[in-house]
Order: structure tokens, then sequence, then C-alpha cells
């Protein structure tokens, strides 16, 4: 069996079928006269993952080790990093590896990929324009790119950036869409001028909404008049200090695959509503309605449904805020290291609240506990670093769980959160697999 099928199926097992766990993982599980044995279970996945689990006994019910879970394929793609695992070639949707987003900044060539079109042809910043119009805009203007960076002052943030179905491929039964594992997440130095400098130039008028953008990607079908998509957010959000209409990433031109010459990016929201090769804000009297804003897309049922539910439109509500999360980003899943050696750990944490208060490490499957040492974020959407020292008392199979809390007490949760029909928002605890080994 191919190792992309093994994975697919692997997380849909519960505890109560070890067996077909077991053979997809490779080792051979017997029946006695009570039926399936968690114990048994588990001593075979130990034999699998060449050392014994020792706190087996904490491990979820249904919870597959992260050492069982086979990597992704990685391919090259043009303009990035060869590090990158492309998802799609069409439209491109590409994420990063977590201890590739081990840096303080995520480069620009390591940046994750998600379009829904093909990226403009033959880009000429000199002809770029910018149109802000709609039914609440008191007036409609169109500014040149280089106009833009001369009437507007300069402003630069570190914002995270996070695709609303990053961790998507953890639901079960699954969801459709981009199978996202941890890395359809970064965080960078972005400069341009704030949005609502450029809306309040144009003027709002009181009985606006929302506000949302378009962009000159292509549809996949080649249909010229086809928006791929359009989406926005309420003029609250959009008012918010933090936000960009941006040319730059860390100093340097934006990735052509990331919108170059210029996009939106507003933190604290799913990625989906930074628009890349932005080139037409619109200030709406209503809840936009573009593509990708109506039906089930960047939706979750109102209220909570049982996995697998069928759920209406009408019960579906527009995910705004994102959820608290963490990245362990160093070491690499799979790491071993002798009995006695004391384990570096690193990694970032994010939220749509203020800041993140704390992070915390486990090493017996939540059972227990220890603080991280936490840096401040640069702004208000900014990752924050953390780091630690973990020390195992025996050899045998570990894995280290992060789990990070903001100052509103939201704390992400051991296991996956509500099912929903899209796999939208998974901020369970990230999970390491580390060995440790006899001197």
């Amino acid at each position: 069996m191919k190792d992309e099928q093994k994975h697919i199926h692997l997380h849909q097992l519960s505890d109560q079928e070890p067996i077909k766990t077991g053979e997809l993982s490779g080792i051979s599980l017997k029946k006695d006269r009570r039926g399936f044995l968690r114990q048994g279970a588990l001593a075979a996945m130990g034999v699998a993952l060449g050392a014994k689990m020792v706190f087996a006994k904490n491990l979820p019910l249904g919870m597959i080790p992260v050492g069982l879970t086979p990597s992704d394929e990685v391919l090259n793609l043009p303009g990035k990093d060869a590090g990158l695992i492309v998802l799609n070639d069409k439209p491109i949707n590409a994420e990063t590896p977590a201890d590739l987003l081990d840096d303080a900044l995520t480069p620009n060539e390591l940046f994750f990929v998600r379009n829904n079109g093909l990226p403009p042809e033959n880009v000429d910043v000199n002809t770029w324009t910018l149109t802000i119009e709609g039914e609440s805009a008191s007036q409609k203007k169109t500014y040149t790119l280089a106009e833009l960076k001369q009437k507007f002052a300069h402003h630069t943030y570190h914002l995270t950036l996070e695709c609303g179905g990053n961790g998507r491929k953890e639901f079960n039964p699954p969801a459709k869409g981009n199978q996202w594992s941890t890395g359809a997440v970064g965080c960078a130095s972005w400069t341009g001028v704030r949005l609502k400098d450029v809306l309040e130039d144009v003027g709002i008028r009181s009985n606006a909404v929302y506000v949302a953008y378009y962009g000159k990607d292509t549809h996949i079908s080649g249909d010229p008049k086809k928006v791929v998509i359009s989406r926005g957010v309420p003029v609250a959000k959009a008012l918010e200090e933090e936000n960009l209409i941006a040319w730059a990433m860390n100093g340097k031109d934006i990735p052509m695959l990331n919108g170059y010459p210029l996009r939106l990016v507003i933190g604290g929201y799913p990625a989906s509503c930074s628009g890349k090769w932005l080139s037409k804000i619109v200030i709406r009297n209503q809840v936009h309605d573009g593509p990708k804003m109506t039906g089930q897309s960047y939706r979750v049922p109102c209220k909570p449904v049982a996995p697998g539910t069928q759920v209406e439109d009408k019960d579906m509500c527009i995910i705004e805020s994102m959820p608290v999360k963490s990245l362990i980003t160093f070491p690499k899943s799979g790491a071993t290291i002798k009995k006695g050696q004391r384990l570096p750990i690193r990694g970032h944490a994010w939220t749509s609240a203020t800041k993140i208060s704390k992070v915390e490490c486990s090493i017996d499957f939540g059972a227990s506990w220890q603080s991280c040492e936490l840096q401040p974020g640069n702004n208000r959407y900014a990752w924050q670093s953390f780091s630690t020292k973990l020390d195992f008392p025996t050899d045998g199979y570990y894995e280290v769980w992060a789990r990070a809390t903001d100052v509103d007490g939201n704390a992400q949760p051991m296991l996956l959160p509500g099912w929903n029909p899209r796999g939208y928002l998974n901020n369970a605890c990230h999970r390491i697999a580390i060995k440790v080994v006899a001197g």
C-alpha cells in the first residue's frame, strides 16, 4: 500500500480496530476471545515504532502515534524552496514542513502557498492600479502603486497568516479539500499602507457593513469572466491598525505565488481574507456575497454537530477569528536522542486575541505539562516563539505535545476539536515523535 493511502486510513481508525490499524501500519495483531485488546495493539505499535511507548497508558483512545504516520512526498516548486510539500499543482497549493518554520520570521521562499486560481502573467508594476468603490463608498478612487506609496504613510507589521483549512487531513470522516497537515501557516514582516488609511481617504458611509477584495488571478478554467475568489471582512475588522495593503514581504518584493505586486494582509482571520494580486476593494452595505463567501466555503456549523453530519447552508456561519494554536519547529518529528540527553524544544504560538499568555509541553500524552519560555510578539497578530528543554525518564518512544493559551483564556484542545464538513479550524495540540535510545 502506498504511503499516502496508508496515512489517509490511519487517522480514521479508532482504538477499537487495532487489527486493521496494525495492518495499515505494517504490524500484525491477533484476536482473542474477548475481541481486540488495547494492550496488544499498543504493544504491536511499539514494535512498529522501534521502541516501547513509555507512557502508552495515557495515549487517548483512537489516537494513532504520530511516529506511525508516513512522510508526505516532497516535490520541487518553481520560485519556492524544494522542501515545500505540493498538495496541488493547478491551482498551486503547497505547505511548509514544521521543521522548516523554525525562523522567527518565515523566509519568502518557505512561505506556504494557497491559491484558488492562476497568478496573473506579465505583471507591470508601473501600470498596476487599485480601485476603491462600492455602495457604501463616499466616492470611487483609483490609485497607482506609485501613488499609494507616495500619498500614505508606510507601516511594517509582523503578521501571521494561516489557511482556515490548516490541519484538515486529521478530520474523520475526511473533509474535502487540500489535505493540509500543519504547514499552511507563516509569519512574515509585511510593509505597505494601512487599509484603514486608504478607506478613510475614499470615505465610508454610515451604512457600510463589509469590506471585500478582488484580485487579478485567473480562474483555472481560463475564463477571464469568472471571478476566482472574492472574500471580505466586517468593517470594524477592516479598520484595525494592523491591516495592510502590502507590497513588500521581509523587506523584498512579495513572491509571485504569494500575491506580487500588491495584496491585503489581515491578521487574525483566515488567510483567504488577505486577497492576493489586489486590484479592487469594495465597501458593501451588506455581508459580501462574492465567490468563496457563500454556501459552505470558509464556514463552520453554527452549532456543534456529530461527525459526518450533513449541514444545510443556512446553518453554517462565516469563520472570523482564528483559534489559538502552536507548532513545534525543532526538533523534526522522528528525532532520536540518547538516554540522559536533554532535548531542546522550539516553536511558535499565535492567536487572534491580543497575545499568547503561556505555552506548555507534555511528554506523557497530556497527563502532565511543563511551562515553556515565551517571547513577546512584535505586535498583535505576530506569532510568539517559545522554547524549553525536556528530560525523559527512560529509553523508549515518546511524543512531545505543545499547548498554547492566550490572554482570553482560550487553550488548544489535546484532541481534534469539533468536526465540521469542510475540515476547518483544527487547533489540536501539535505532536512530534521522539525516540530515546540507551547510551
